[in-house]
Protein backbone atom coordinates (compact mmCIF):
# COMPACT_ATOMS: atom_id res chain seq x y z
CA UNK A 1 0.00 0.00 0.00
CA UNK A 2 0.99 3.47 -0.76
CA UNK A 3 2.32 5.57 2.72
CA UNK A 4 1.75 9.00 0.77
CA UNK A 5 -1.46 8.67 -1.02
CA UNK A 6 -1.94 12.22 -1.44
CA UNK A 7 1.34 12.47 -3.51
CA UNK A 8 1.57 11.12 -6.66
CA UNK A 9 4.00 8.07 -8.29
CA UNK A 10 6.55 9.65 -10.06
CA UNK A 11 5.35 7.31 -12.71
CA UNK A 12 1.64 8.73 -12.90
CA UNK A 13 3.18 12.21 -13.17
CA UNK A 14 4.57 11.56 -16.49
CA UNK A 15 2.14 9.57 -17.54
CA UNK A 16 -0.21 13.06 -17.04
CA UNK A 17 2.33 14.90 -18.91
CA UNK A 18 2.59 13.02 -21.62
CA UNK A 19 -1.58 12.98 -21.86
CA UNK A 20 -1.45 16.68 -22.20
CA UNK A 21 0.72 16.76 -24.72
CA UNK A 22 -1.16 14.06 -26.95
CA UNK A 23 -3.77 16.37 -26.27
CA UNK A 24 -2.55 19.55 -27.42
CA UNK A 25 -1.64 17.96 -30.34
CA UNK A 26 -4.77 15.85 -31.37
CA UNK A 27 -6.72 19.16 -30.91
CA UNK A 28 -4.40 20.75 -34.47
CA UNK A 29 -3.30 24.13 -32.65
CA UNK A 30 -3.19 26.36 -35.57
CA UNK A 31 0.12 27.93 -36.22
CA UNK A 32 0.48 31.44 -34.18
CA UNK A 33 -0.15 34.33 -36.75
CA UNK A 34 -2.44 32.05 -38.98
CA UNK A 35 -5.49 34.08 -40.52
CA UNK A 36 -8.51 31.79 -39.64
CA UNK A 37 -12.26 32.17 -41.36
CA UNK A 38 -14.59 31.69 -38.57
CA UNK A 39 -18.03 31.22 -37.40
CA UNK A 40 -19.44 33.06 -34.15
CA UNK A 41 -20.92 30.17 -31.78
CA UNK A 42 -21.40 31.98 -28.92
CA UNK A 43 -21.32 35.59 -27.47
CA UNK A 44 -19.94 35.00 -23.53
CA UNK A 45 -19.73 37.67 -21.06
CA UNK A 46 -15.54 38.78 -21.43
CA UNK A 47 -15.15 36.10 -24.80
CA UNK A 48 -16.61 35.77 -28.19
CA UNK A 49 -16.52 31.44 -28.81
CA UNK A 50 -16.16 31.20 -32.58
CA UNK A 51 -15.53 27.72 -34.54
CA UNK A 52 -11.90 27.63 -36.00
CA UNK A 53 -12.46 24.57 -37.53
CA UNK A 54 -10.69 22.85 -34.99
CA UNK A 55 -11.44 20.29 -32.31
CA UNK A 56 -10.61 23.33 -30.03
CA UNK A 57 -12.88 26.26 -30.20
CA UNK A 58 -11.28 29.84 -30.23
CA UNK A 59 -12.40 32.21 -27.62
CA UNK A 60 -12.22 36.09 -29.09
CA UNK A 61 -11.61 38.95 -26.31
CA UNK A 62 -14.77 41.42 -26.32
CA UNK A 63 -12.39 43.89 -25.59
CA UNK A 64 -10.54 42.89 -28.75
CA UNK A 65 -13.72 43.91 -30.96
CA UNK A 66 -14.20 47.54 -32.52
CA UNK A 67 -17.64 48.78 -31.05
CA UNK A 68 -19.06 49.08 -34.00
CA UNK A 69 -18.60 45.26 -35.17
CA UNK A 70 -19.68 44.29 -31.19
CA UNK A 71 -22.92 45.70 -32.03
CA UNK A 72 -25.02 43.31 -33.93
CA UNK A 73 -22.60 40.55 -33.59
CA UNK A 74 -24.87 37.17 -33.21
CA UNK A 75 -24.15 33.31 -33.48
CA UNK A 76 -23.74 32.25 -37.06
CA UNK A 77 -21.88 34.94 -38.37
CA UNK A 78 -18.83 35.02 -40.53
CA UNK A 79 -15.53 36.18 -38.92
CA UNK A 80 -11.67 36.59 -39.56
CA UNK A 81 -9.19 36.04 -36.81
CA UNK A 82 -6.03 35.41 -36.21
CA UNK A 83 -4.45 32.79 -34.15
CA UNK A 84 -2.56 34.56 -30.61
CA UNK A 85 -1.48 31.13 -29.00
CA UNK A 86 -3.24 28.35 -27.33
CA UNK A 87 -3.95 28.55 -23.30
CA UNK A 88 -3.55 25.24 -22.13
CA UNK A 89 -5.00 26.07 -18.80
CA UNK A 90 -8.23 27.22 -19.94
CA UNK A 91 -8.05 25.06 -23.03
CA UNK A 92 -8.76 27.00 -25.71
CA UNK A 93 -7.36 29.15 -28.38
CA UNK A 94 -6.90 32.95 -27.96
CA UNK A 95 -7.82 34.87 -30.88
CA UNK A 96 -7.57 38.32 -32.01
CA UNK A 97 -9.64 41.02 -34.54
CA UNK A 98 -7.38 43.79 -33.77
CA UNK A 99 -4.40 41.93 -35.73
CA UNK A 100 -7.02 40.81 -38.73
CA UNK A 101 -8.35 45.02 -38.81
CA UNK A 102 -4.28 45.96 -38.80
CA UNK A 103 -3.73 43.12 -41.43
CA UNK A 104 -6.14 44.80 -43.93
CA UNK A 105 -5.23 48.16 -43.17
CA UNK A 106 -1.51 47.85 -44.29
CA UNK A 107 -2.49 45.55 -47.34
CA UNK A 108 -5.10 48.61 -47.68
CA UNK A 109 -2.21 51.04 -47.83
CA UNK A 110 -0.08 48.54 -49.98
CA UNK A 111 -2.72 49.06 -52.50
CA UNK A 112 -2.87 52.23 -52.39
CA UNK A 113 0.67 53.80 -52.55
CA UNK A 114 1.11 51.15 -55.37
CA UNK A 115 -2.30 52.72 -57.45
CA UNK A 116 -1.43 56.07 -56.01
CA UNK A 117 -4.59 56.57 -54.47
CA UNK A 118 -5.48 58.72 -51.67
CA UNK A 119 -6.78 57.51 -48.40
CA UNK A 120 -8.54 59.03 -45.68
CA UNK A 121 -6.88 60.71 -42.33
CA UNK A 122 -6.99 62.90 -39.63
CA UNK A 123 -4.55 65.18 -38.14
CA UNK A 124 -4.17 64.21 -34.70
CA UNK A 125 -1.03 66.07 -33.36
CA UNK A 126 1.90 68.24 -33.84
CA UNK A 127 5.22 67.05 -33.71
CA UNK A 128 8.45 68.14 -34.85
CA UNK A 129 8.65 69.06 -38.26
CA UNK A 130 5.21 67.96 -39.07
CA UNK A 131 1.94 66.31 -37.87
CA UNK A 132 0.98 62.72 -36.81
CA UNK A 133 -2.04 61.87 -39.23
CA UNK A 134 -3.92 58.51 -38.41
CA UNK A 135 -5.13 56.95 -41.34
CA UNK A 136 -5.56 53.50 -39.59
CA UNK A 137 -1.93 53.68 -38.92
CA UNK A 138 0.13 56.48 -37.44
CA UNK A 139 1.62 58.01 -40.52
CA UNK A 140 4.19 61.27 -40.64
CA UNK A 141 2.85 64.24 -42.41
CA UNK A 142 5.87 67.04 -43.61
CA UNK A 143 4.66 70.85 -42.41
CA UNK A 144 5.09 71.80 -46.09
CA UNK A 145 2.83 69.05 -47.01
CA UNK A 146 -0.19 70.48 -45.38
CA UNK A 147 -1.82 72.81 -47.55
CA UNK A 148 -1.13 74.60 -50.71
CA UNK A 149 0.32 77.61 -49.10
CA UNK A 150 2.32 77.97 -46.18
CA UNK A 151 0.39 77.26 -42.78
CA UNK A 152 0.93 79.74 -40.16
CA UNK A 153 -1.93 78.85 -37.46
CA UNK A 154 -0.35 75.14 -36.83
CA UNK A 155 -2.75 74.56 -33.83
CA UNK A 156 -5.77 75.13 -36.37
CA UNK A 157 -4.42 72.24 -38.77
CA UNK A 158 -5.13 69.81 -35.74
CA UNK A 159 -8.34 67.66 -35.98
CA UNK A 160 -8.37 68.39 -39.85
CA UNK A 161 -10.14 65.19 -41.79
CA UNK A 162 -9.63 65.28 -45.35
CA UNK A 163 -7.94 62.49 -47.75
CA UNK A 164 -3.67 61.99 -48.26
CA UNK A 165 -1.44 60.37 -50.70
CA UNK A 166 1.21 57.97 -49.63
CA UNK A 167 4.54 59.39 -50.25
CA UNK A 168 6.61 56.99 -48.91
CA UNK A 169 5.53 53.46 -47.92
CA UNK A 170 7.83 50.43 -46.04
CA UNK A 171 5.73 47.91 -44.24
CA UNK A 172 8.42 45.97 -43.18
CA UNK A 173 9.38 49.20 -41.09
CA UNK A 174 6.05 50.44 -40.35
CA UNK A 175 7.35 54.12 -41.85
CA UNK A 176 4.85 55.88 -43.62
CA UNK A 177 4.80 59.31 -45.01
CA UNK A 178 1.93 61.42 -46.49
CA UNK A 179 0.88 65.25 -48.22
CA UNK A 180 -1.97 66.37 -47.80
CA UNK A 181 -1.19 69.03 -50.35
CA UNK A 182 -0.41 66.55 -53.53
CA UNK A 183 -4.01 65.55 -52.81
CA UNK A 184 -5.05 69.08 -52.91
CA UNK A 185 -2.93 69.66 -55.99
CA UNK A 186 -4.59 66.65 -57.69
CA UNK A 187 -7.71 67.71 -56.65
CA UNK A 188 -6.99 71.30 -57.96
CA UNK A 189 -6.10 70.48 -61.16
CA UNK A 190 -9.19 68.81 -61.56
CA UNK A 191 -11.28 71.34 -60.94
CA UNK A 192 -9.29 74.09 -62.46
CA UNK A 193 -9.65 72.12 -66.05
CA UNK A 194 -13.46 72.24 -65.45
CA UNK A 195 -13.10 75.82 -64.17
CA UNK A 196 -11.41 77.31 -66.85
CA UNK A 197 -13.56 76.20 -69.78
CA UNK A 198 -16.75 77.36 -68.01
CA UNK A 199 -16.69 80.33 -65.91
CA UNK A 200 -16.85 83.85 -67.29
CA UNK A 201 -16.41 87.51 -66.54
CA UNK A 202 -19.83 88.36 -64.69
CA UNK A 203 -20.52 84.78 -63.28
CA UNK A 204 -21.43 85.12 -59.51
CA UNK A 205 -19.65 82.08 -58.52
CA UNK A 206 -19.06 80.25 -54.42
CA UNK A 207 -16.13 81.13 -53.01
CA UNK A 208 -14.18 80.48 -49.29
CA UNK A 209 -11.76 82.72 -47.77
CA UNK A 210 -8.18 81.11 -47.88
CA UNK A 211 -6.02 83.95 -46.69
CA UNK A 212 -6.31 87.34 -45.87
CA UNK A 213 -4.00 90.48 -46.35
CA UNK A 214 -3.93 94.29 -46.01
CA UNK A 215 -4.47 95.23 -49.40
CA UNK A 216 -7.25 92.23 -49.94
CA UNK A 217 -8.34 87.93 -49.76
CA UNK A 218 -7.92 84.94 -51.79
CA UNK A 219 -10.49 82.95 -52.24
CA UNK A 220 -10.79 79.39 -53.34
CA UNK A 221 -13.31 78.45 -55.99
CA UNK A 222 -12.69 75.01 -56.05
CA UNK A 223 -9.48 74.43 -57.88
CA UNK A 224 -8.91 78.45 -59.02
CA UNK A 225 -7.71 80.53 -56.80
CA UNK A 226 -9.31 84.56 -56.92
CA UNK A 227 -8.42 88.25 -56.12
CA UNK A 228 -10.79 89.52 -53.95
CA UNK A 229 -8.87 93.47 -53.86
CA UNK A 230 -10.14 95.44 -50.86
CA UNK A 231 -11.84 98.20 -53.13
CA UNK A 232 -14.14 95.71 -54.71
CA UNK A 233 -15.26 94.64 -51.44
CA UNK A 234 -17.65 97.38 -50.19
CA UNK A 235 -18.89 100.20 -51.60
CA UNK A 236 -18.53 101.97 -48.11
CA UNK A 237 -14.69 102.26 -46.85
CA UNK A 238 -12.84 99.28 -45.16
CA UNK A 239 -9.99 99.72 -43.33
CA UNK A 240 -8.79 96.36 -43.58
CA UNK A 241 -10.24 93.28 -44.92
CA UNK A 242 -10.79 91.66 -41.67
CA UNK A 243 -13.70 93.67 -41.13
CA UNK A 244 -16.00 92.32 -43.89
CA UNK A 245 -15.26 88.69 -43.36
CA UNK A 246 -12.23 86.04 -41.70
CA UNK A 247 -10.60 82.61 -43.24
CA UNK A 248 -13.07 80.14 -43.81
CA UNK A 249 -16.06 81.95 -44.62
CA UNK A 250 -17.67 80.91 -47.95
CA UNK A 251 -19.75 83.41 -49.97
CA UNK A 252 -21.20 83.78 -53.40
CA UNK A 253 -18.86 86.76 -55.58
CA UNK A 254 -18.92 88.27 -59.07
CA UNK A 255 -15.82 87.77 -61.50
CA UNK A 256 -15.07 91.08 -62.66
CA UNK A 257 -12.21 90.13 -64.53
CA UNK A 258 -10.94 86.83 -65.65
CA UNK A 259 -7.13 86.44 -67.63
CA UNK A 260 -7.81 82.96 -68.82
CA UNK A 261 -4.37 82.25 -70.44
CA UNK A 262 -2.46 83.28 -66.94
CA UNK A 263 -5.46 81.48 -64.59
CA UNK A 264 -5.70 85.15 -62.97
CA UNK A 265 -9.17 85.97 -61.84
CA UNK A 266 -10.57 89.12 -59.78
CA UNK A 267 -13.46 88.88 -57.29
CA UNK A 268 -15.85 91.26 -55.83
CA UNK A 269 -18.57 91.55 -53.30
CA UNK A 270 -20.07 95.10 -53.68
CA UNK A 271 -20.59 94.20 -56.69
CA UNK A 272 -23.63 91.86 -55.89
CA UNK A 273 -25.43 94.52 -54.69
CA UNK A 274 -26.45 98.00 -56.93
CA UNK A 275 -24.00 100.98 -56.91
CA UNK A 276 -25.23 103.52 -55.04
CA UNK A 277 -24.10 106.05 -56.93
CA UNK A 278 -26.80 105.35 -59.70
CA UNK A 279 -29.18 107.89 -59.96
CA UNK A 280 -27.86 109.25 -56.81
CA UNK A 281 -28.62 112.69 -57.90
CA UNK A 282 -32.38 111.36 -58.12
CA UNK A 283 -32.52 110.46 -54.25
CA UNK A 284 -30.32 113.47 -53.57
CA UNK A 285 -31.24 117.10 -55.46
CA UNK A 286 -29.61 119.97 -54.59
CA UNK A 287 -30.98 121.48 -51.62
CA UNK A 288 -32.38 118.23 -50.00
CA UNK A 289 -31.54 118.32 -46.47
CA UNK A 290 -30.46 114.78 -44.96
CA UNK A 291 -28.82 113.14 -41.93
CA UNK A 292 -25.40 111.40 -42.34
CA UNK A 293 -22.66 110.17 -40.15
CA UNK A 294 -19.01 111.83 -39.80
CA UNK A 295 -16.72 109.47 -40.78
CA UNK A 296 -13.54 111.21 -40.82
CA UNK A 297 -12.25 114.91 -40.30
CA UNK A 298 -9.26 116.71 -41.78
CA UNK A 299 -7.83 120.68 -41.97
CA UNK A 300 -10.01 121.48 -45.03
CA UNK A 301 -13.09 119.75 -43.60
CA UNK A 302 -14.94 116.90 -42.27
CA UNK A 303 -16.34 113.59 -44.68
CA UNK A 304 -20.42 112.73 -44.29
CA UNK A 305 -21.28 109.51 -44.75
CA UNK A 306 -25.24 109.41 -46.38
CA UNK A 307 -25.77 105.74 -46.49
CA UNK A 308 -23.41 103.18 -47.40
CA UNK A 309 -20.85 103.62 -49.95
CA UNK A 310 -22.04 107.31 -50.53
CA UNK A 311 -19.75 109.60 -48.76
CA UNK A 312 -20.03 113.95 -49.16
CA UNK A 313 -18.09 116.59 -48.21
CA UNK A 314 -18.54 119.14 -46.03
CA UNK A 315 -15.69 121.89 -46.51
CA UNK A 316 -14.55 123.52 -43.65
CA UNK A 317 -15.89 127.00 -45.48
CA UNK A 318 -19.09 125.54 -45.28
CA UNK A 319 -19.31 124.90 -41.69
CA UNK A 320 -19.92 128.59 -40.09
CA UNK A 321 -20.91 131.61 -41.26
CA UNK A 322 -18.86 133.80 -38.73
CA UNK A 323 -15.26 132.83 -38.45
CA UNK A 324 -13.10 130.59 -40.14
CA UNK A 325 -12.56 127.25 -38.60
CA UNK A 326 -8.90 126.18 -37.42
CA UNK A 327 -10.24 122.54 -37.42
CA UNK A 328 -13.53 121.01 -38.40
CA UNK A 329 -13.17 119.33 -34.88
CA UNK A 330 -14.41 122.16 -32.85
CA UNK A 331 -17.37 121.95 -34.65
CA UNK A 332 -18.07 118.12 -34.75
CA UNK A 333 -16.47 114.77 -34.12
CA UNK A 334 -16.43 111.25 -36.08
CA UNK A 335 -19.23 109.34 -35.49
CA UNK A 336 -21.42 112.37 -34.95
CA UNK A 337 -24.85 112.36 -36.76
CA UNK A 338 -25.59 115.44 -38.42
CA UNK A 339 -28.02 117.17 -40.56
CA UNK A 340 -26.30 118.72 -43.65
CA UNK A 341 -27.71 120.47 -47.26
CA UNK A 342 -26.79 118.88 -50.75
CA UNK A 343 -25.04 121.94 -52.52
CA UNK A 344 -23.79 120.67 -56.13
CA UNK A 345 -23.31 116.64 -56.76
CA UNK A 346 -20.33 115.39 -59.40
CA UNK A 347 -21.89 111.59 -59.89
CA UNK A 348 -19.06 110.79 -62.75
CA UNK A 349 -16.17 111.98 -60.21
CA UNK A 350 -18.50 110.45 -57.11
CA UNK A 351 -18.46 114.15 -55.46
CA UNK A 352 -20.94 115.29 -53.18
CA UNK A 353 -20.36 118.97 -51.64
CA UNK A 354 -22.31 119.24 -48.40
CA UNK A 355 -23.26 122.16 -46.26
CA UNK A 356 -23.77 122.97 -42.40
CA UNK A 357 -24.06 126.68 -41.76
CA UNK A 358 -27.01 126.56 -44.27
CA UNK A 359 -28.86 125.07 -41.35
CA UNK A 360 -27.97 127.79 -39.21
CA UNK A 361 -28.89 131.55 -39.00
CA UNK A 362 -27.11 133.87 -41.47
CA UNK A 363 -25.68 136.55 -39.79
CA UNK A 364 -25.11 138.36 -42.55
CA UNK A 365 -28.49 139.11 -42.74
CA UNK A 366 -28.45 140.76 -39.65
CA UNK A 367 -25.20 142.13 -40.16
CA UNK A 368 -26.62 144.27 -42.97
CA UNK A 369 -29.38 145.38 -40.98
CA UNK A 370 -27.71 146.68 -38.40
CA UNK A 371 -24.74 148.46 -40.66
CA UNK A 372 -26.45 148.72 -43.82
CA UNK A 373 -23.78 150.56 -46.50
CA UNK A 374 -22.66 154.21 -45.77
CA UNK A 375 -23.34 154.38 -41.98
CA UNK A 376 -20.34 154.31 -39.79
CA UNK A 377 -19.19 151.76 -36.87
CA UNK A 378 -16.83 151.69 -34.00
CA UNK A 379 -14.01 148.98 -33.59
CA UNK A 380 -11.19 147.71 -32.42
CA UNK A 381 -8.50 146.20 -34.89
CA UNK A 382 -7.63 142.77 -34.42
CA UNK A 383 -5.39 141.96 -37.04
CA UNK A 384 -3.02 143.88 -39.70
CA UNK A 385 -1.88 142.13 -42.57
CA UNK A 386 0.22 143.09 -45.46
CA UNK A 387 -3.33 144.42 -47.35
CA UNK A 388 -5.56 145.23 -44.90
CA UNK A 389 -6.45 145.87 -41.17
CA UNK A 390 -9.62 143.37 -39.64
CA UNK A 391 -11.70 145.00 -37.27
CA UNK A 392 -13.88 143.76 -34.55
CA UNK A 393 -17.43 145.12 -34.79
CA UNK A 394 -18.99 143.19 -32.13
CA UNK A 395 -20.42 139.66 -33.44
CA UNK A 396 -19.07 137.13 -35.37
CA UNK A 397 -17.97 138.80 -38.46
CA UNK A 398 -15.03 141.42 -38.83
CA UNK A 399 -14.78 143.90 -41.23
CA UNK A 400 -11.94 144.64 -43.73
CA UNK A 401 -10.12 148.00 -44.13
CA UNK A 402 -8.20 147.51 -47.56
CA UNK A 403 -5.01 149.84 -47.71
CA UNK A 404 -6.14 151.68 -50.25
CA UNK A 405 -8.97 152.55 -48.29
CA UNK A 406 -6.41 153.77 -45.02
CA UNK A 407 -5.67 157.58 -46.44
CA UNK A 408 -6.25 159.61 -49.24
CA UNK A 409 -3.41 160.67 -49.91
CA UNK A 410 -0.97 159.34 -47.95
CA UNK A 411 1.36 156.55 -49.52
CA UNK A 412 0.79 153.09 -47.26
CA UNK A 413 3.54 150.57 -47.96
CA UNK A 414 1.97 148.93 -44.70
CA UNK A 415 -1.42 149.28 -42.61
CA UNK A 416 0.65 149.56 -39.71
CA UNK A 417 1.59 153.00 -40.44
CA UNK A 418 -1.40 154.01 -40.10
CA UNK A 419 -3.29 152.10 -37.23
CA UNK A 420 -1.62 149.76 -34.57
CA UNK A 421 -3.28 146.07 -33.15
CA UNK A 422 -5.83 147.31 -30.27
CA UNK A 423 -6.68 150.86 -31.68
CA UNK A 424 -10.29 152.12 -31.48
CA UNK A 425 -11.47 152.82 -34.61
CA UNK A 426 -14.21 154.75 -36.38
CA UNK A 427 -14.99 153.55 -39.94
CA UNK A 428 -17.33 153.81 -42.59
CA UNK A 429 -19.50 150.72 -44.09
CA UNK A 430 -18.80 150.53 -47.51
CA UNK A 431 -20.46 147.32 -48.66
CA UNK A 432 -21.63 143.93 -46.59
CA UNK A 433 -21.57 141.57 -49.68
CA UNK A 434 -24.20 138.85 -47.95
CA UNK A 435 -23.03 136.35 -50.93
CA UNK A 436 -19.35 136.76 -50.89
CA UNK A 437 -19.20 136.98 -47.48
CA UNK A 438 -17.26 140.72 -47.58
CA UNK A 439 -17.91 143.14 -44.74
CA UNK A 440 -16.04 146.33 -46.45
CA UNK A 441 -14.78 149.32 -44.08
CA UNK A 442 -13.45 152.40 -45.10
CA UNK A 443 -11.32 154.44 -42.98
CA UNK A 444 -10.48 157.42 -45.34
CA UNK A 445 -14.15 157.83 -45.99
CA UNK A 446 -15.01 159.13 -42.82
CA UNK A 447 -13.57 162.65 -44.73
CA UNK A 448 -14.39 164.06 -47.41
CA UNK A 449 -11.67 163.45 -50.78
CA UNK A 450 -9.34 166.05 -50.94
CA UNK A 451 -9.13 165.61 -54.61
CA UNK A 452 -11.61 166.87 -55.47
CA UNK A 453 -10.68 170.03 -54.25
CA UNK A 454 -7.65 169.41 -55.47
CA UNK A 455 -9.55 168.94 -59.24
CA UNK A 456 -10.97 172.74 -58.33
CA UNK A 457 -8.19 174.43 -58.00
CA UNK A 458 -5.19 173.30 -60.49
CA UNK A 459 -6.03 171.94 -64.08
CA UNK A 460 -3.93 170.60 -67.06
CA UNK A 461 -1.84 173.18 -68.24
CA UNK A 462 -1.41 175.21 -65.33
CA UNK A 463 1.56 176.52 -63.88
CA UNK A 464 2.51 176.43 -60.52
CA UNK A 465 5.13 176.58 -57.81
CA UNK A 466 6.14 174.36 -54.83
CA UNK A 467 8.96 173.52 -52.52
CA UNK A 468 11.10 169.58 -53.77
CA UNK A 469 9.57 167.78 -50.96
CA UNK A 470 11.36 164.16 -51.66
CA UNK A 471 14.39 163.15 -54.44
CA UNK A 472 14.44 160.01 -55.98
CA UNK A 473 16.62 158.50 -59.05
CA UNK A 474 13.72 158.67 -61.51
CA UNK A 475 12.78 162.57 -60.66
CA UNK A 476 11.84 165.05 -57.60
CA UNK A 477 8.38 165.03 -55.93
CA UNK A 478 6.96 168.45 -55.71
CA UNK A 479 4.63 170.11 -52.67
CA UNK A 480 1.63 171.07 -54.36
CA UNK A 481 -1.02 171.60 -51.91
CA UNK A 482 -3.29 169.26 -49.24
CA UNK A 483 -0.63 166.53 -48.95
CA UNK A 484 -0.88 165.76 -52.10
CA UNK A 485 2.46 165.46 -54.15
CA UNK A 486 3.80 165.99 -58.36
CA UNK A 487 6.36 164.15 -59.53
CA UNK A 488 8.64 165.85 -62.21
CA UNK A 489 10.30 162.98 -64.14
CA UNK A 490 13.63 163.25 -64.76
CA UNK A 491 13.14 163.43 -68.38
CA UNK A 492 10.99 166.88 -67.65
CA UNK A 493 13.62 168.28 -65.63
CA UNK A 494 15.61 170.20 -68.43
CA UNK A 495 15.56 170.73 -72.29
CA UNK A 496 19.22 169.22 -71.38
CA UNK A 497 20.01 166.04 -70.04
CA UNK A 498 20.12 165.29 -66.73
CA UNK A 499 22.14 162.36 -65.25
CA UNK A 500 20.59 162.43 -61.66
CA UNK A 501 17.69 164.34 -60.51
CA UNK A 502 19.95 165.54 -57.12
CA UNK A 503 22.24 167.05 -59.40
CA UNK A 504 19.67 169.34 -60.43
CA UNK A 505 18.22 170.75 -56.87
CA UNK A 506 18.16 169.92 -53.52
CA UNK A 507 15.21 169.01 -50.75
CA UNK A 508 13.61 172.25 -49.75
CA UNK A 509 14.18 174.43 -53.29
CA UNK A 510 11.30 176.39 -55.05
CA UNK A 511 10.22 175.64 -58.46
CA UNK A 512 8.15 176.44 -60.59
CA UNK A 513 6.45 173.72 -63.44
CA UNK A 514 3.29 173.30 -65.73
CA UNK A 515 0.66 170.34 -64.72
CA UNK A 516 0.42 167.78 -67.70
CA UNK A 517 -1.82 165.94 -65.96
CA UNK A 518 -4.20 165.10 -62.85
CA UNK A 519 -4.58 160.89 -62.45
CA UNK A 520 -7.91 160.85 -59.89
CA UNK A 521 -8.11 156.71 -60.05
CA UNK A 522 -4.39 156.26 -59.21
CA UNK A 523 -4.04 159.80 -57.05
CA UNK A 524 -1.06 160.88 -59.74
CA UNK A 525 -0.33 164.65 -60.61
CA UNK A 526 2.81 164.92 -63.71
CA UNK A 527 4.36 167.91 -63.57
CA UNK A 528 7.42 169.27 -65.83
CA UNK A 529 10.11 172.17 -65.33
CA UNK A 530 11.12 171.86 -68.72
CA UNK A 531 7.60 172.76 -69.74
CA UNK A 532 7.90 175.58 -67.46
CA UNK A 533 10.88 177.28 -69.45
CA UNK A 534 9.94 176.85 -72.97
CA UNK A 535 6.74 178.62 -71.85
CA UNK A 536 8.82 181.08 -70.62
CA UNK A 537 10.89 181.61 -73.78
CA UNK A 538 8.11 181.29 -76.02
CA UNK A 539 6.38 184.30 -73.98
CA UNK A 540 9.67 186.03 -74.16
CA UNK A 541 10.06 185.44 -77.76
CA UNK A 542 6.56 186.84 -78.24
CA UNK A 543 6.88 189.83 -76.15
CA UNK A 544 9.59 191.03 -78.47
CA UNK A 545 7.62 190.13 -81.54
CA UNK A 546 4.87 192.34 -80.44
CA UNK A 547 7.48 195.73 -79.81
CA UNK A 548 8.56 195.19 -82.90
CA UNK A 549 6.38 195.51 -86.08
CA UNK A 550 9.80 195.15 -88.85
CA UNK A 551 13.11 193.65 -88.28
CA UNK A 552 15.96 195.67 -88.54
CA UNK A 553 18.67 195.10 -91.12
CA UNK A 554 21.09 193.04 -89.70
CA UNK A 555 18.50 191.17 -87.73
CA UNK A 556 17.12 188.81 -90.18
CA UNK A 557 18.22 186.17 -89.24
CA UNK A 558 17.88 186.50 -85.81
CA UNK A 559 14.19 186.59 -86.60
CA UNK A 560 13.90 183.37 -88.78
CA UNK A 561 15.38 181.57 -85.90
CA UNK A 562 13.00 183.08 -83.77
CA UNK A 563 10.16 182.52 -86.24
CA UNK A 564 11.47 179.16 -86.21
CA UNK A 565 11.35 178.66 -82.51
CA UNK A 566 7.88 179.55 -81.95
CA UNK A 567 6.81 177.07 -85.47
CA UNK A 568 8.51 174.22 -83.03
CA UNK A 569 6.63 175.74 -79.53
CA UNK A 570 3.11 175.65 -80.99
CA UNK A 571 2.65 179.22 -82.01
Amino acid sequence: MNENPTKNDPGEDMAEADFATLWEESIEVPEEGHLIHGVVIKILKEYVAVDINRKSEGMLPISDLPPEELEGLKPGDLIDVIAERYDGQLGFVLLSRTKVLKLRVWDDLQKAFDEGTPVEGVLVAKVKGGYTVDIGVRTFLPGSQVDLRPVKDTENVVGLKGKFTILKFSRKKANVVVSRRAWLEKEREGLRAGLLDHIKEGDVVEARVKNITDYGAFMDLGGLDGLMHITDMSYGKVTHPSEVFKVGDTLNVTVIRFDREKGRISLGLKQMKADPWVEIAARYPEGTRCKGRVTNTTKYGAFVELEVGVEGLLHVSEMSWGKRLKDPSEVMKVEDVIEVVVLKIESENRKISLGYRQLLPNPWDELRALHPEGSTVDGVVKNITDFGVFVDVGGDIDGLIHISDLSWNQRVKHPSEVVKKGDKVTARVIKVDRDNQKFSLGLKQMSSDPWSELESRIHKGDTITGKVARIADFGLFVEVGNGFEGLVHISELSREKVESAASFCHEGDEVTAVVLGLDRANKKISLSIKAHQDEAERKSIESYMHKSNREPEGLTALGEALRAKLKITGE
